[in-house]
């Protein structure tokens, strides 16, 4: 078989490299896109020797022609810094994060565990008769007495300084606890106990706050109303991000441990996105809204309204479709 031949034969790929260009570079990607780059970069390198062999045996000017400049436009649509692509960027962050999110065991896991001991201590905790000692046998008299304090002399009237000082701080240490579940999460059992005992610590102190009789419990309820979906959230997901890098390690499917744990980071990658999205939007409401002089409906209303964007953003867009199984 003659190269002329050979390198006709070729003339496939060649063409489904600029189709695929053409794609990118007017944002419509069809599939997976750390697929699509992968295969944009093995039919550029096949290209470039394509391009080799027909120079070295000076094959008919238009196929060198063509070549050079596809293995050029291949080349810049590689190496070249592009501008920011919003297309992409929406897909990603409202097609393949939300549908990769509500498919992962981790997330339903780490959701249950969670959210399940956050709302049972809850509840042993508001009840001064199921357990009465429950709060102080899980918080501490030292902590419960640092809330009372706190949120009995709680002020809904901060200045806008003082509010944007809180911001910075709230990320801090509400980051801090959800970071704690993630770094945990690799080694599985501390992971999961990281995320229990938050779960569980939380929620005593948000039913024993709700006690008719503790001091500044109305003042508490008040000031967790509008940021408490997002932050309880984010926490869940962040657990949920390291315990499946942590899960590389334990089920490898074939593969080397290394290779297994490279692959569940990159599918956690998402994950721990959404987490960090959500601590931001939880520490701006803390420090803006939450102390704010607004009235009280309008911080539940906007509790509201956060539960109602997770659950769409979550479930609705989550939700596996004909559609989305197909691309």
């Amino acid at each position: 078989m003659s190269v002329g031949t050979s390198l006709d034969k070729r003339r496939q790929d060649w063409e489904r490299l600029e189709v695929l260009m053409n794609q990118l570079a007017k944002g419509k990607i069809r599939g997976e896109p750390g697929s699509v780059s992968a295969e944009i970069s093995s039919l550029y390198r096949a290209a470039c020797a394509d391009l080799s062999m027909a120079d070295q045996y000076r094959l008919s000017p238009d196929t060198v022609a063509f070549l050079h400049n596809l293995v050029g436009r291949a080349h810049n649509t590689i190496y070249r810094s592009r501008r920011f692509q919003y297309q992409l960027w929406f897909d990603v962050a409202f097609r393949e994060a939300p549908r990769r999110i509500f498919a992962d065991p981790c997330v339903h896991l780490c959701g249950l565990l969670f959210f399940g001991l956050f709302s049972f201590t809850a509840v042993l905790a508001v009840s001064s008769d199921i357990y009465p000692d429950f709060p102080m046998q899980v918080l501490g008299a030292d902590h419960i007495s640092q809330m009372e304090q706190m949120y009995g002399d709680i002020e809904f009237d901060r200045s806008i300084d003082d509010n944007l000082a809180m911001v910075a701080f709230y990320i801090q240490h509400n980051t801090s606890i959800g970071l704690e579940c993630f770094a945990y999460g690799p080694l599985v059992i501390p992971g999961l106990y990281a995320t229990a005992y938050n779960a569980t610590f939380l929620g005593t102190t948000f039913g024993y706050m709700a006690r008719g009789d503790t001091p500044g419990g109305e003042s508490f309820l008040e000031f967790v109303t509008a940021h408490g979906a997002f932050e309880l959230t984010a926490i869940a997901l962040a657990a949920a991000a390291g315990l499946r890098i942590g899960s590389g390690w334990l089920i490898t499917s074939g593969l080397s441990r290394i290779a297994s744990l490279q692959l569940q980071a990159r599918k956690a990658l998402p994950v721990m996105s959404v987490s960090a999205v959500l601590f931001l939007l939880a520490a701006f409401t803390e420090g803006l809204i939450s102390p704010s002089s607004l009235p009280y409906v309008f911080k539940a209303m906007w509790g509201m309204f956060s539960s109602s964007l997770l659950m769409y953003y979550f479930i609705v867009l989550g939700y596996p479709t004909e559609a989305s199984n197909a691309a």
